[in-house]
């Protein structure tokens, strides 16, 4: 008999990581999993330490090529039998009731609520934010929460609320043209946010669910990779965008910001001329978006170092 819900973790050479990553899973009070390791090619043993675990819920998938995070979650997707997919990352835990709780949330929401996502703490450090080290509740303010009774595409168009390690999805509402591109190197989660909302609700539980660590190597910290990401979501998402022109003036805005930190000066202003000319009003959120830099400079200098290099 098929498990219920359907865990899809893919991983690349993070040998040192997965074992907690794979037991925050198999720890869960929520018993009825089955979970997919997707090995997107490693070099290391990943399926020797996958198989030393002994635990029959858990299933080894070894892609023949590196194709990166989308692809391997496609493949784990296709694998999984499960009325309902989670993912979770090799770098990330899982706090032991997450799924419980989400499947308690399913069980009295909606049936056309095809998506139930949460908060996450995370450790580290990230001059975007100047976390500092420790942790910070990445969980949404009560008054920004996703509502099942607002414009959830507007929303997610200009933040990507569904961060996947926190979320639970039923696979029956998820089709499979709507899972991930795997073209993408960047944002391809916010990419499949923005189409998954136009297909069903969303909701968001303000509870963390997920504890995640930053890191140099953590694709959440790729600066470059991210900017390029929403230039895709832009190019991608034109025909929703033109009936949103608030949100693709305030996504135009990001990347402004974005060049800016990476000291692409001349692009940094032609797309901040270019959001203001959409949506004029934004220009409150000028000082927001570029206030982060402008912090993220001071606290550079602050510390010695170059300020003029990106991270």
């Amino acid at each position: 008999m098929a498990a219920t819900v359907s865990v899809i973790l893919p991983t690349y050479n993070r040998s040192g990581s997965l074992p907690a990553a794979i037991s925050s899973v198999l720890t869960q009070s929520y018993r009825d999993i089955e979970l997919i390791v997707v090995d997107d090619a490693s070099s290391e043993d990943i399926e020797g330490l996958v198989r030393s675990i002994p635990d029959p819920r858990i299933r080894y998938v070894r892609r023949p090529k590196n194709g990166g995070a989308a692809a391997a979650r496609n493949t784990g997707v296709a694998e999984a039998k499960g009325t309902y997919i989670a993912f979770q990352d090799s770098d990330d835990l899982w706090l032991p009731r997450k799924l419980e709780r989400q499947m308690a949330f399913f069980a009295k929401l909606p049936d056309d609520v095809g998506v139930v996502t949460g908060g996450k703490l995370l450790y580290g450090r990230d001059a975007r934010f100047n976390f500092g080290h420790g942790k910070v509740a990445y969980a949404p303010p009560p008054e920004s929460v996703l509502r099942l009774d607002e414009d959830q595409v507007a929303h997610l168009l200009t933040e990507n609320r569904i961060s996947l390690q926190n979320t639970l999805f039923k696979k029956a509402h998820v089709p499979e043209t709507v899972w991930f591109d795997s073209s993408a190197k960047a944002n391809e989660d916010w990419d499949f946010a923005i189409r998954l909302v136009q297909r069903t609700r969303v909701y968001e539980d303000r509870e963390p669910v997920v504890v995640g660590f930053l890191s140099p190597d953590s694709i959440s910290s790729n600066y470059k990779g991210q900017t390029i990401g929403i230039l895709r979501i832009l190019k991608k998402n034109r025909a929703i965008l033109e009936r949103h022109r608030k949100q693709r003036s305030i996504m135009m805005i990001d990347v402004a910001a974005a060049l800016c930190r990476a000291n692409k000066y001349k692009s940094s202003f032609n797309f901040l001329m270019a959001g203001l000319k959409d949506y004029p009003l934004n220009v409150g959120v000028v000082p927001w978006a570029f206030g982060r830099e402008i912090k993220r400079r001071l606290a550079r200098l602050l510390h010695g170092s170059k300020v003029g290099k990106p991270a």
